[in-house]
């Protein structure tokens, strides 16, 4: 057993912006599913949303924010956030991340759903930026240890005591190690939870290989509520490359004068479905649209042209973009991109107040994995990275401000291997995991139906049986693991969407296709 004063389970944003804000006055772990850059903050090409240009105000940054979440969102929480993301950037530029300037400004680009330019950014890479600038000084400060190549498995809680208590608290998590293969418990007075979306429930995704929905799941099984998992955002534009999986060519494309093309008759086909803001409708539009596109004429992809920009503006703008479609022979300052949709963003999640408190004493959680009220039913671009440095500093607070209220960890027991063997099927993992992403992918991806949803409902209550089975009998593996998380993450998806009687931001279906007055969270209790 292991113990610290917090442990935060995630090595991102917002994970390692919680662990900074702690270590002054707590020894903290983290703990990293793989490497520590592994997860999606590191993929992150946008940049960060701030208000900081004359004539930009924050009421215009909320204000697009609701317009993008269809009402969903919690005001309060919304103006929240944009009002710390100025102070957001300053540490950021504190720890080194060198944003892009323009004079003596910083350069701001604009996205899709923005009234104003306030993406800040480093080229098109920000996240490998950010990550790195946060990694280097949490390796640097004595009060923190980073663990890497830890699955967490589930939340050690009050039941997990050796006097058995149905009090709820958390205490921590078992986890198990990817080099020994070792289930260890680490143990702690608070718990972060940082472990990012569930991308990896969809056969297409930008997400990470590690993003199976672990965080969200775990605080299910252990008695958190969920909200609003119907709400997975799509990306309009990832690469079509049979060898590259997952590249996401950056809204900024489109921000910058790209234009979405139809292959077969050279038709810029945005002005059929949004005439006025075309490229720059919200990502909910425009990845109905190519849907819609794609299935109308049966395509394989769509193009995304800025071939008409001079060709160093395309270059300068877009380096990290440039260089890889280069390797795979497109050359993006004379043809266009082959770009498909794919999932890219968890906007539901475990349910937080604006302290990142869940439902569970002693448990917060922060970033993807969550659903504070920010996002509503669709994520404005370049909110995300800064729910995680917002979210991450306000858990932290909270835990410095009522330390002494938290109680100290009583004695829990290690993780119980008696009753399993190893497992002899490896196989049946690899063919439900492919299974489950496909169905995902058919049956509750960008435009629903209820037929649809119940097929995909049928399916995981057969998989669930089986992997119940494999669980109870098997040792734990990575994959195992993986393999768990996504087949309840995907029946919260599921579910939540076959509680939904609209059509509203990201959830489209054809069978409830007017939006309903009133907005009202999808609430799962479990």
């Amino acid at each position: 057993m292991t113990s610290a004063d917090v442990l935060i389970v995630g090595s991102g944003a917002a994970g390692l912006t919680a662990a900074l804000n702690l270590a002054n006055r707590f020894k903290v772990i983290v703990l990293a599913k793989g490497a520590l850059n592994e997860g999606s903050t590191a993929w992150a090409q946008g940049g960060i949303a701030a208000v900081l240009e004359p004539g930009d105000t924050f009421e215009n940054h909320v204000e697009d924010t609701m317009v993008a979440g269809a009402g969903l969102n919690d005001r309060e929480i919304v103006e929240f956030v944009v009002e710390n993301a100025p102070a957001a950037i300053e540490r950021l530029q504190k720890l080194g991340v060198p944003f892009a300037q323009e004079g003596n400004a910083l350069h701001l680009t604009r996205e899709g759903g923005h009234s104003h330019r306030r993406i800040v950014h480093v080229d098109d890479a920000t996240g490998w930026a950010v990550q790195e600038a946060l990694q280097r000084a949490a390796e640097a400060h004595p009060n923190i240890t980073l663990v890497p190549d830890q699955v967490a498995i589930d939340l050690a809680t009050s039941r997990h005591e050796e006097r058995y208590s149905g009090a709820g608290n958390v205490w921590g998590v078992y986890a198990v190690d990817r080099k020994s293969g070792a289930v260890n418990l680490y143990t702690a007075r608070a718990t972060i939870l940082a472990t990012g979306g569930a991308g990896r429930t969809y056969l297409f995704s930008t997400a990470p290989r590690g993003a199976t929905g672990d965080g969200i799941a775990m605080a299910w099984r252990a008695g958190c509520r969920v909200s609003n998992m119907e709400m997975m955002q799509f990306h309009p534009t990832c690469l079509y490359n049979l060898d590259v999986k997952n590249f996401l060519i950056t809204e900024a494309v489109r921000g910058e004068g790209g234009r979405l093309i139809n292959p077969l008759n050279g038709h810029r086909f945005m002005v059929d479905y949004d005439p006025e803001r075309l490229e720059l409708a919200p990502r909910d539009v425009v990845a109905r649209a190519i849907d819609a596109e794609i299935k109308r004429y049966g395509l394989d992809y769509v193009h995304l042209d800025i071939s008409h920009q001079p060709a160093d503006f395309v270059r300068g703008h877009f380096p990290n973009i440039y260089e890889k479609l280069i390797g795979l022979g497109i050359d993006m300052t004379m043809q266009p991109i082959p770009v498909v949709p794919a999932q890219h963003y968890t906007c539901g999640g475990i349910i937080v107040d604006r302290h990142g408190r869940t439902d569970l004493p002693g448990l917060y959680a922060a970033g993807e994995c969550t659903e504070s009220g920010l996002h509503g039913a669709n994520r404005l671009a370049s909110n995300s990275l800064l729910e995680c440095f917002v979210f991450g500093e306000a858990a932290a607070q909270h835990i410095a401000a009522h330390w002494d209220m938290l109680p100290s960890v009583p004695k829990i027991r290690p993780w119980d291997e008696s009753r399993v063997t190893d497992s002899d099927e490896e196989v049946v993992i690899k063919q439900n995991w492919t299974e489950i992403r496909r169905f995902m992918w058919n049956y509750v991806g960008i435009v629903r139906t209820t037929k649809r949803l119940q097929r995909a409902q049928h399916r995981i209550k057969m998989l669930t049986a089986e992997v119940e089975d494999y669980y109870g009998h098997f040792r734990v593996t990575p994959d195992l693991i993986e393999l768990r998380n996504l087949l309840q993450t995907a029946e919260l998806i599921v579910r939540s969407a076959l509680h939904r009687h609209e059509s509203r931001g990201l959830h489209y279906t054809l069978d409830w296709p007017e939006t309903l007055e009133a907005p009202v969270d999808t609430v799962l209790v479990p």
